[in-house]
């Protein structure tokens, strides 16, 4: 039956070719090139990526397409929109897909020369603006989020499709053209993918994803201090800033902590297969409250218990396979990782609940049927 599904896609996607944009996110990014573009290209469709990178290339069946990185937010916003708007518009594609609120004035641009256009929105932006202190004090704040999410309720008016990455963003949108598609694992991939060749002398904690303040990235570190090097913490992901990464490095807790760099999702998951936690513990800013974090999936997937922020929307739906606390607090931190480290059948107990729910609720490749019937709706 799933060999006949993917052979009915393939039919309706001869021929079709979608461009994935984006003007923020990397070139490797999980959701738009390893999820979206790689299922669409693996269904029959002509899959191009337009994204900041440093070379066009041809990568899993996905063309990608590169504009140079903006290093300064006003060039960004004027310089790179009018590159990708070009190449977008030389590409002459059936559908166009984009992933981020900046390019909503050319994405309408393309939809006025007859395109059908998807808007995929990850996060709640107007939330998301409530948090970002350079944009101005707390009462401009409000001010820009407000009329920002005027502007995006007007665009997507005129839009055919928006994707969500949660249930809770759907819900400002028209039910008749939005769908959400969730941030699941792929399982295919994570089962091809051997573990790092490492021999380890201790518990790792791991924790792999943004490294900034708001992620809960120096609280972590905190907590490391009360382990009393009885685990080994292993950051992976990019820093938001050369100082809050000098910061982080300067602490006395340190010392029991591994960087290992950005890397690419295959090498995330060669680590994440030999520690024995991880950890998630965004502060409760309003946008992550309701979020759906990727990496707490993934951590599932490697049958890893997970040490989460104590969100009221994450207990109700991690309860089985997850530990909650303050996540300012570094001490509850530490106690909750050596709960878990003094009781190694626990551990394996969660890490199995957590996989079987992966399996049964939270994989991708159920979830990317709807991207399919997205487009073939479209």
């Amino acid at each position: 039956m799933e060999k006949n599904t993917q052979s009915s896609n393939r039919e309706y996607s001869m021929q079709k070719k979608i461009v994935q944009l984006t003007s923020v996110h990397y070139e490797n990014s999980t959701r738009i090139f390893y999820k979206e573009c790689i299922t669409l290209a693996n269904n029959g469709y002509d899959v191009t990526y337009i994204v900041p990178t440093n070379k066009d290339k041809y990568v899993n069946g996905v063309k990608i397409k590169a504009v140079n990185k903006s290093k300064k937010r006003f060039e960004r916003f004027v310089v790179t929109l009018w590159k990708i708007y070009k190449i977008a518009l030389l590409e002459n594609a059936d559908a166009y897909h984009f992933h981020d609120p900046e390019l909503i004035s050319i994405c309408l641009l393309l939809k006025l020369r007859g395109k059908k256009v998807i808007y995929d929105i990850h996060e709640d932006y107007s939330k998301q603006i409530l948090s970002k202190k350079w944009i101005g004090n707390k009462y401009f704040r409000k001010i820009v989020a407000f009329l920002f999410n005027i502007f995006e309720q007007i665009g997507v008016m005129f839009l055919n499709r928006v994707v969500t990455a949660t249930p809770d963003i759907s819900r400002k949108f028209p039910k008749y053209k939005t769908v959400v598609l969730r941030n699941f694992p792929i399982l295919k991939l994570i089962g091809e993918i051997k573990p790092v060749d490492y021999h380890k002398n201790k518990p790792i904690i791991i924790y792999a994803g943004g490294l900034t303040r708001v992620r809960g990235i120096k609280e972590i570190i905190q907590s490391m201090e009360y382990v009393k090097g009885k685990a080994e913490l292993w950051l992976l992901g990019r820093w938001e800033s050369n100082k809050f990464n000098s910061e982080c490095e300067n602490m006395d807790a340190w010392s029991y902590c591994k960087y290992l760099g950005f890397t690419s999702l295959e090498e995330v998951f060669k680590y994440m297969k030999i520690a024995d936690i991880g950890v998630c513990l965004l502060h409760p800013v309003e946008n992550y409250i309701k979020s759906l974090p990727i990496k707490s999936f993934e951590y599932m997937a490697c049958s890893l218990p997970v040490i989460m922020s104590n969100f009221a929307y994450w207990q109700e739906i991690f309860e089985e396979c997850a530990l909650f606390v303050n996540p300012y607090d570094p001490k509850d931190i530490a106690e909750k990782i050596l709960y878990l480290l003094d009781k190694p059948n626990e551990v394996k107990k969660i890490g199995e609940r957590g996989r079987k729910l992966i399996e049964e609720k939270y994989s991708w490749e159920e979830e990317s049927k709807k991207l399919l019937n997205l487009y073939k709706n479209i």
